[in-house]
């Protein structure tokens, strides 16, 4: 693995960086949670810059860039809290449809890339925990098209969305995946904000009709397509934790320089800048496991792939949890407020465990393939 970013990842990231101080400071963040809605604005930056179509071919709008290079943009993603839909849809969504034939290529990616379309992987049922196979949410087939019933929850940024990516049971028990536009007939959707200040729907679907170019992918290509989105959204979320773990050590030793007692800054006495070290150890590996997912992506044995992506999300929470944790406790009573970035931080890297399978999910993985 190449741990040194090529001058286009370098130069991609310190535009990013840029725009992310200048956009996403603590005041604009928390105006943006505070409404509960998508800044288009801000999307349209994203867009702009060229996040949303990063990886995407240049055949459907994109740029064309290797798996590599999710790790320096969502490094600073991470570093900026930002919480807009970007691995929800400019990742898992784009993942799920470049898996699908040229045909769903063709009509969705070019969308996806300009940030016109917002997508949403719509997988998880309730009571089924991170199972991905569809069980209660079931399409049949109709002479016109699909007819959907069932309900799916935890969808990210599932309000957000123009377009849910849902997987359905299919009439000979397969899985299907169908694209649901946002505001079609039977569709009730549950907006709730989560911990970190992201949000997530819930999507009831009562006899929900759709043509049947709404069907992208069945059978074995929908279990590969849903499969490689999650693969892509974990290898990104990896990258995020450790952008945040990042920013967050950089905000705890500024306070720690800045900080007296006894006169003297607390940087200075040994028992904290143990704690620092500790924090540091924990955020390089995170940093390093990252790199582990992002390779994942271009491994061509399966299971070792599947390894490595359980592995590298292992590390991104048990790390972020301890940094998190311990830069909450070198604050001290500042830190349990919500009045500074390390609160928001400390949300975000708690966050990261439930998202796309917690630490007991992948456990649970790495057991299955020893």
């Amino acid at each position: 693995m190449d741990f040194i970013y090529t001058e286009e990842q370098r130069m991609l990231a310190d535009s990013l960086r840029r725009l992310v101080d200048q956009s996403w400071t603590y005041a604009q963040r928390r105006a943006r949670q505070a409404t509960g809605k998508l800044d288009a604005k801000a999307w349209g930056a994203l867009a702009e810059l060229g996040v949303l179509g990063l990886t995407i071919s240049q055949d459907f709008g994109g740029f064309g860039e290797v798996p590599a290079s999710l790790l320096p943009v969502h490094v600073e993603l991470g570093r900026g809290l930002v919480s807009e839909p970007v691995i929800p849809s400019a990742v898992m969504g784009a993942a799920l449809i470049d898996a699908c034939d040229d045909a769903a290529r063709g009509r969705w990616l070019p969308d996806i890339a300009s940030g016109e379309s917002i997508v949403s992987v719509a997988y998880q049922e309730p009571g089924r925990r991170y199972d991905t196979a569809p069980q209660d949410c079931r399409a049949a087939k109709t002479a016109e098209g699909w007819r959907l019933n069932g309900a799916k929850h935890l969808v990210w940024h599932g309000a957000a969305a123009t377009t849910w990516l849902v997987s359905a049971r299919g009439p000979d028990g397969q899985t299907l995946l169908l694209a649901v536009p946002a505001g079609t007939a039977g569709v009730d959707v549950t907006d709730t904000p989560t911990l970190d200040g992201a949000r997530c729907a819930r999507l009831d679907l009562d006899g929900v009709t759709l043509p049947a170019d709404a069907l992208l992918a069945e059978g074995g290509v929908a279990d590969h397509a849903l499969e490689q989105a999650l693969r892509w959204g974990t290898a990104a979320l990896c990258s995020h934790a450790a952008g945040a773990m990042e920013r967050l050590l950089e905000i705890t030793v500024e306070y720690l320089k800045t900080r007296k007692q006894f006169g003297q800054p607390l940087a200075s006495f040994q028992a904290l800048q143990h704690r620092l070290a500790e924090m540091l150890v924990a955020k390089e590996l995170a940093l390093s496991m990252a790199y582990v997912a992002v390779a994942a992506l271009t491994e061509t044995d399966a299971v070792q792939a599947r390894r490595m992506i359980a592995s590298a999300k292992l590390e991104a929470a048990r790390a972020g949890r301890q940094v998190a944790q311990l830069a909450v406790q070198l604050h001290g009573g500042m830190g349990m407020t919500d009045e500074l970035d390390v609160g928001d931080y400390f949300k975000r890297l708690t966050i990261v465990d439930q998202l796309l399978g917690d630490t007991a999910e992948q456990l649970a993985v790495l057991q299955e393939l020893s």
